[in-house]
C-alpha cells in the first residue's frame, strides 16, 4: 500500500499531482472540518508535506501520532517544531541551496531599487509628473559599505555579488564564520553604524525576533538603508515605520513583514520604501527546484529511510 501522506498549506499544483500519483495523499485545507479530520484520521498519516510559511505546530504533530517524516518546501524552519520532531524521532527535510540565488539575486535588487529610486521613478513617469521637473537624485551602489546580517549560504552569495559593484563588505553572526574574505563584525549596532547597506538573510524565531529594532536603526542612520529577505519577525516594524516616517534612516527594501500579508498603511504611503510580496524565491526555475527537493527527500525516506536534505 502506498504511504499516507497529508498535505498542509499552499503548495505548487504540480508538486501536488506528483505526490498524489505516489502517495495515498490528502489535502488538509480541503476537509470541511480540518480538526474533526485530524481526529478521526490522523492515526493515519505516515508522512507531512508542509511549507516554511506554515510549518507544523506542536499541536499538529501531537494530531499526527504515527508521522514519520516532514518534508518541508522551503529553507525556514522556524515554523516547524523542530524540539517536538526530534523528541518523536520524525524526520524533517528542507529545500536548501536550490533558492540561493533568486533569494540573493532579489536583496540585490531590492537594494538598488531602493537606493536608485526605480520603483519611484517608474510610478513619477506614469503618473505625468515627469514633464514638472526632474526626479530626485539617488544614491550610488558601487562603492559603498555592505553589511549584512547573516552568513549561511544565501548570505554568502549576497557577499559574492558584491565584487561586482567594488563594495567593502562585513558581516554580523553569533560567531565568525571560518574562511570567509569578509571581515566579522561582532556587534550588529557597530555594523548598522559603518554599513550605507544592512542586509538582513538571518533565521527567524524567537532567537531573533526584533533582532533589528530602533537603537539598531538609529544606528544605521539617515543615509543607511534597510534590506530585508528573511523574516518580518526580525525587525521592529512598529519601529522601522517610525524610523523610515521621520526620516531617520533612508529607505527600505522588504521582502518580508512582520504580519504577513499586512503590510502597515504607513509604509505603502512612502516613496522611499520598495515592498514585495514575499517573492523572493519565486521564480518557476527556483520552484521547481524546491518542488523537486520536497518530492526528493520523500522518496528516499520511504525507499531507503533517508533525506536528500535534513533538517534533523
Amino acid at each position: 500500500m502506498k504511504p499516507r501522506l497529508l498535505s498542509n498549506g499552499r503548495l505548487p499544483p504540480g508538486l501536488l499531482a506528483r505526490l498524489a500519483a505516489a502517495y495515498a495523499l490528502t489535502t488538509l485545507g480541503e476537509q470541511a472540518d480540518p480538526a474533526a479530520h485530524l481526529a478521526e484520521h490522523g492515526a493515519a498519516y505516515e508522512g507531512l508535506v508542509t511549507s516554511a510559511a506554515v510549518g507544523a505546530d506542536a499541536a499538529l504533530l501531537a494530531r499526527l501520532p504515527r508521522l514519520k517524516v516532514i518534508s518541508s518546501f522551503g529553507v525556514g524552519l522556524d515554523k516547524i517544531d523542530l524540539a517536538a520532531a526530534r523528541a518523536r524521532g520524525i524526520a524533517v527535510g528542507y529545500t536548501p541551496d536550490v533558492l540561493n540565488d533568486c533569494v540573493a539575486d532579489t536583496a540585490w535588487g531590492l537594494l538598488i531599487d531602493v537606493a536608485r529610486g526605480f520603483s519611484a521613478a517608474d510610478r513619477y513617469v506614469r503618473r505625468g509628473l515627469w514633464p514638472q521637473g526632474p526626479f530626485p537624485l539617488g544614491r550610488q551602489v558601487s562603492g559603498a559599505r555592505l553589511g549584512i546580517v547573516g552568513m549561511g549560504r544565501i548570505g554568502r552569495s549576497i557577499a559574492q555579488r558584491s565584487t561586482g559593484f567594488e563594495m567593502q563588505v562585513r558581516y554580523h553572526t553569533r560567531t565568525p564564520v571560518a574562511k570567509l574574505p569578509w571581515a566579522h563584525e561582532p556587534s550588529l549596532i557597530e555594523l548598522a553604524r559603518w554599513a550605507d547597506f544592512l542586509v538582513l538573510i538571518t533565521a527567524g524565531g524567537a532567537g531573533t525576533r526584533h533582532l533589528v529594532d530602533a537603537a539598531v536603526l538609529d544606528a544605521l542612520g539617515p543615509a543607511g538603508y534597510l534590506i530585508n529577505v528573511s523574516r518580518g519577525s526580525v525587525v521592529d516594524e512598529a519601529a522601522l515605520v517610525a524610523a523610515l516616517c521621520e526620516r531617520r534612516i533612508a529607505g527600505a527594501g522588504l521582502d518580508v513583514f512582520e504580519h504577513e500579508p499586512h503590510v502597515p498603511a504607513a509604509l505603502m504611503a512612502l516613496d522611499n520604501v520598495v515592498l514585495l510580496p514575499h517573492v523572493a524565491s519565486a521564480t518557476q526555475q527556483t520552484r521547481q527546484a524546491m518542488s523537486d527537493l520536497v518530492y526528493d527527500n520523500l522518496q528516499a525516506f520511504f525507499a531507503e529511510g533517508r533525506l536528500v536534505s535534513a533538517a534533523v
